[in-house]
């Protein structure tokens, strides 16, 4: 099969032929239908992040079973699913306490690049070739664990159900999962990505009022105007904490950071009111910290939290987005952005580094 192969960061991937084992046992075969263009590719792709190289790129992708490994019982050929990069094991601490996101066997893959036996099905010129977070859906087929997928229903079209399974879960996610109820009241969404375009309909959809984007690209702010967003601010236009003060005088209740920017963060922090909350969801380079002013912390009680994947548990919040979008209560459709071929993903990671709107789709057929 032809996949996206990483050889060493900061270079570009390498469209190759890539060996596939068969799934395993509690493992299914997954013909690719679609893949989100993701920033946290990105980040392993610059060094950011580290993996074990080289390695298959792609963690946010849809399609179809085309076979199932030994002992699987829940899934079948020809069912439809959407792949995830936090397996349920069912039975860790936080998995049994309710917190699949903190899944202790991801650990597993991410540490060995394989999937949860630690060992990977991916092979290139004799030499083992690794998985990124248990997916590596940047390829024609991708075998996974049976717990690192939902299934999805006909009629929901493969390019929505991939970018649904990170980007819609972690934005939504982040207001429904941690905010949570906010009808009413104020939430400011820093970066209008993939992301933060999703925090913008989840906060509409939870009734925030006003919910305010601040980006430095116009045509991403415009489409968070689209989405739901009653203010936005272009950082590098206007300075930000000034601008915000006006809107919300008295400071924000909530604010969300999806950009993964240490100086970002400490921003949206110094605009919360007292015992407001900042929810960071955007990663960054792996020593990256930020600065808090402790006597805030500590004075006016804000909060600062950290939320992975939207705190969600994906066999159940992602058939509710899906029940969302078809009812017309989360318009995934605006959020799709253009599609590539598989051979197109260089470029693909070129366009969201220059601010393109709405999530990129691979479509690992189209070649």
């Amino acid at each position: 099969m032809l996949a996206a192969v990483l050889h060493q960061a900061k270079s570009k991937l390498t469209i190759q032929d890539v060996e596939l084992d068969p799934p395993g046992p509690g493992e299914v075969l997954v013909k690719v239908e679609a893949a989100g263009i993701c920033h946290t590719d990105q980040h392993y792709i610059s060094g950011d992040l580290s993996c074990l190289l080289p390695a298959v790129v792609g963690h946010e992708g849809a399609g179809r079973i085309e076979s199932v490994g030994p002992g699987v019982t829940r899934f079948e050929a020809g069912q439809r699913v959407c792949m995830t990069w936090r397996p349920r094991c069912g039975e860790c601490h936080f998995c049994v306490t309710g917190y699949p996101a903190m899944c202790e066997r991801a650990v597993v893959q991410s540490r060995f690049g394989g999937l949860l036996d630690g060992t990977s099905r991916l092979h290139g010129g004799g030499s083992t070739i690794h998985h990124l977070l248990g997916v590596s859906c940047f390829a024609q087929y991708a075998v996974v664990s049976e717990r690192a997928v939902v299934a999805v229903p006909d009629d929901i079209p493969s390019e929505i159900a991939a970018i649904a399974g990170c980007a819609v879960i972690t934005g939504v996610g982040a207001v429904l999962n941690v905010i949570g109820a906010c009808a009413g009241r104020s939430i400011a969404i820093f970066g209008a990505g993939g992301v933060g375009l999703s925090a913008v309909m989840g906060a509409k959809l939870s009734g925030a009022n006003p919910i305010i984007v601040v980006d430095v690209v116009a045509d991403r702010l415009a489409a968070a105007r689209t989405l739901g967003a009653t203010a936005v601010i272009n950082a590098g236009e206007s300075d930000v904490g000034p601008e915000l003060a006006s809107l919300v005088p008295e400071g924000l209740d909530f604010a969300i950071e999806a950009v993964g920017r240490g100086d970002t963060l400490a921003a949206a922090f110094a605009c919360l009111r007292p015992r407001g909350t900042m929810v960071a969801v955007g990663l960054g380079h792996q020593d990256a910290v930020v600065p808090v002013p402790l006597n805030q912390l500590v004075q006016r009680e804000k909060r600062v939290v950290g939320s992975l994947y939207g705190s969600s548990n994906p066999v159940v919040d992602l058939p509710r987005l899906f029940d969302l979008y078809r009812a017309g209560r989360l318009p995934l459709d605006l959020l799709l952005g253009q599609r590539y071929r598989l051979d197109e993903v260089n470029q693909a990671y070129a366009d969201l580094a220059s601010g393109v709107v709405g999530r990129g789709v691979l479509l690992p057929w189209s070649i």
